[in-house]
């Protein structure tokens, strides 16, 4: 691996690139100072209410639909009083199952096991509180990546034939997302619907919430019908600020940091946020999912990084830090100017690769790690981390074409505490 070079500052470039044209070594310092570093977002505030506008809603509608939708997704749509018996979407059942009352988060995965969209479902009875039912009314929504949501629809199409089911996505006018959270009792996991949200009353039948079960922290998702913004009692705040709070948390989200048909359930953490069940009947994917769990070893995962200059040394805790992202006299280059997966490196060594970014903002972000080299977790069956040393440091580096010197950052892995504790708790039951 080549040694790490400081790139020439951003002033330095802007005034060769007047003189001269641009400098070879410094044409994608340039760009990516003035397309991908801006003003970083600042620090979320502790009770905030965000509009998603990357989140759109499907609804899945009809006398099927609970039976179907536990076909295709890695969670159970169905209470213990309806098991849904044989496989796929089209499995039969011999009593009719009944929904679940409370939203939750899913996966739909294609027939390798590979996420295809990571989605919340909310069941809905009697048309949603006044959403037009659709061939009956009962069903679901489902809230998906919106760049992907025709996809998702064209998805769940194929796998319909003869089920006597509905499948329309809806516009953001007639359902929109939100995200809300509050922090301020110094409790985070703690946070009640009755201290987040007014009343279900005082919003009439036009809201639909879920308490985010992918981290403690999380707060609430909510679903809002008709136009408007959900009443709730928090500071609103765009969807940087949401993003900031989970990258923090290490939650990754739609099809840039799920990687479409590339990425596991397991490593993208899905079976600790609440988003597999490994006790339901049979749905697409499970195969390499339910084996993977019980006879594999889940060596790469999902977890939140830091991004820091190469002159510095390695922060001690993952925080948010939009002041020193946003300079562009740091190495610390914004992370949304990464490339999505820049391979990481060993600082200083050579060898396999440490894992691959995905996406960040400001100084933070999430990357697929390999956990034995870059955390000090202990996989199932070892007795200490294979490879991994605590004074070991890794980079990204990409732009080097033509003989260009690379743009060089370093980063470092944090393992949240609710994502090591049910990797250990999950170690236990085996």
């Amino acid at each position: 691996m080549q040694p790490l070079r400081r790139p020439c500052s951003a002033a330095a470039a802007a005034a060769t690139a007047t003189a001269t044209g641009v400098c070879r070594s410094c044409r994608r310092r340039l760009a990516t100072t003035t397309a991908a570093i801006g003003k970083a977002p600042p620090k979320p505030p502790a009770a905030g209410l965000a509009e998603l506008s990357s989140r759109r809603v499907l609804a899945v509608a009809g006398a099927d639909a609970t039976k179907f939708l536990q076909g295709i997704v890695t969670q159970n749509v169905a209470t213990a009083n309806g098991h849904v018996r044989g496989r796929g979407p089209q499995s039969t059942t011999t009593t009719s199952p009944e929904p679940r009352t409370e939203g939750f988060y899913a996966g739909f995965l294609n027939a390798t096991g590979r996420v295809m969209h990571d989605t919340f479902i909310y069941p809905f009875r009697g048309g949603a509180g006044g959403l037009p039912a659709l061939d009956s009314g009962d069903g679901f929504l489902v809230e998906a990546d919106a760049s992907q949501a025709a996809r998702l629809e064209k998805y769940i199409k194929r796998y319909k034939l003869r089920a006597k089911v509905s499948v329309r996505s809806l516009a953001p006018e007639e359902v929109s997302v939100w995200q809300a959270w509050d922090d301020e009792d110094g409790n985070a996991g703690a946070t009640t619907r009755s201290r987040l949200l007014l009343p279900p009353g005082a919003s009439g039948d036009g809201i639909m919430t879920l308490r985010d079960p992918r981290a403690p922290a999380m707060g609430y998702r909510i679903l809002q019908l008709g136009g408007g913004a959900p009443r709730v009692d928090a500071e609103r705040v765009d969807e940087d600020a949401y993003t900031v709070r989970r990258y923090l948390q290490g939650v990754p989200e739609g099809q840039d940091e799920l990687l479409r048909e590339q990425a596991l359930p397991l490593e993208s953490n899905m079976e600790h946020m609440g988003g597999v069940d490994f006790h339901k009947g049979c749905y697409v994917g499970q195969e390499l999912t339910i084996r993977t769990k019980h006879r594999g070893v889940v060596r790469k995962r999902v977890l939140p990084c830091v991004l820091y200059d190469p002159d510095r040394p390695a922060p001690g805790a993952l925080a948010y830090d939009p002041d020193g992202a946003s300079s562009v006299t740091t190495a610390a280059v914004a992370a949304a100017s990464v490339p999505a997966e820049t391979s990481i490196g060993r600082f200083g060594k050579r060898g396999r690769s440490a894992g691959k970014w995905l996406k960040g903002v400001g100084n933070i972000g999430l990357a697929l790690c390999r956990l034995e080299i870059m955390t000090d977790v202990v996989l199932p069956g070892e007795q200490a981390a294979a490879t991994y040393s605590p004074d070991d440091e890794f980079v990204l580096e990409w732009g080097a074409d033509d003989g260009d010197v690379k743009n060089s950052v370093k980063v470092k892995a944090f393992v949240p505490d609710w994502l090591r504790a049910a990797m250990e708790e999950a170690q236990q039951k085996k």
